[in-house]
């Protein structure tokens, strides 16, 4: 197999997974190098406790294992965060975001054909996915019809974590103030050139997800995609304003001509609780907009990084703003010699 000309970022996240540290990184070595003519494998460590981080320290120093940046986070964010924090330091033509333990890496090649055929973005959707719980796959039923209801894009099929960018995609992802948002829904919806591959690949050691930080994300992500939410926020309370005038004809029309009823006991009392069920859905968006706003003008670091280091061994000739003097010795890996700068 002829290597692709091409320079391939390979973004992953880790967190404990002392025990399939290795074979993950193997995998995507194995993968990579026969694959493109350069390639680098951005390793996000999200905050591991069980000695992942140490694993790591301990791998990139053997030579079987090249081209591996590492950034070890201080405390656990959320997966799209950490994917942002991989995507500002992935330097490639074309990066690729993989969980190797979810994502069948074999299939890299036939997305990166399909990335090389002028397509910006390519999605690979898993048709076999890991069982999680009933109201885990209740809620994400819930959540993915009303994503595709407010704009049009179902994210676990048409927009999964699984994919290829175009370093034009990736530029534009960080050019934006909430990469870690638009991440997941920009590529889909921003008017690149993309392709939806599907494949069937067993997942075996996934994990469960987890319902409450699946929640915040997806509210997360929901109210912050666009007007489409506020626009809900608007009708809801047009249609609350129509059925309570619709329910005060019922009541004077029932007050007209029934004698049997309990002098306004059960209109009132109708009334009182279709009125309180309509506001309690306006301000809980309301609210999960105004979370949002706050978020958004916090001046916190949405992250930090505690630790970075190299591979002992890196393949790549060509340092990013570095020019060989003609004569002179290429500097050692991870140096640079600033009288040499482009």
């Amino acid at each position: 197999m002829t290597p692709l000309p091409i320079f391939l970022s390979v973004v992953t996240i880790l967190r404990n997974n002392v025990e399939s540290v290795e074979q993950s990184l193997r995998l995507l070595v194995d993968k990579c190098q026969p694959l493109a003519a350069d390639f680098e494998i951005v390793v996000i460590d999200n905050a591991s406790q069980d000695g992942t981080l140490e694993r790591l320290k301990a791998l990139v120093e053997k030579d079987d294992f090249p081209n591996i940046q590492v950034y070890a986070l201080t405390q656990k964010i959320d997966v799209d965060t950490a994917i942002s924090v991989g995507l500002e330091n992935a330097l490639g033509d074309f990066v690729a975001v993989v969980n190797p333990l979810e994502d069948d890496v074999s299939f890299l090649d036939v997305m990166l054909d399909k990335a090389l055929d002028s397509n910006d973005v390519v999605f690979a959707h898993n048709l076999s996915r890991p069982k999680q719980s009933l109201l885990y796959r209740f809620s994400h039923a819930i959540f993915n019809a009303a994503y595709r209801w407010f704009n049009g894009v179902d994210l676990a099929k048409d927009a999964p974590h699984y994919r290829v960018m175009s370093r034009a995609v990736v530029n534009f992802i960080l050019q934006h103030s909430q990469p870690e948002i638009i991440y997941r829904h920009l590529p889909a919806t921003g008017g690149f050139s993309r392709c939806n591959l599907e494949y069937n690949f067993l997942v075996s050691t996934a994990r469960k997800k987890r319902f409450k930080g699946s929640m915040d994300r997806g509210v997360k992500l929901l109210v912050s995609s666009g007007k489409a939410p506020m626009r809900a926020v608007t009708s809801l309370s047009f249609l609350a304003a129509i059925a309570n005038l619709i329910y005060s004809f019922y009541v004077v029309v029932i007050w007209l001509f029934k004698a049997d009823v309990a002098p306004g006991w059960a209109s009132l009392a109708l009334q009182q609780s279709g009125m309180f069920f309509a506001i309690s859905l306006v301000l809980l968006v309301f609210g999960e907009y105004l979370l949002h706003a706050a978020s958004v003008s916090s001046d916190e670091p949405k992250y930090h990084i505690a630790q970075e280091f190299l591979s002992a061994k890196i393949t790549r000739r060509a340092q990013l703003n570095i020019q060989e003097v003609e004569g002179s010795s290429p500097p050692a890996a991870g140096t640079a010699d600033n009288s040499r700068e482009g």
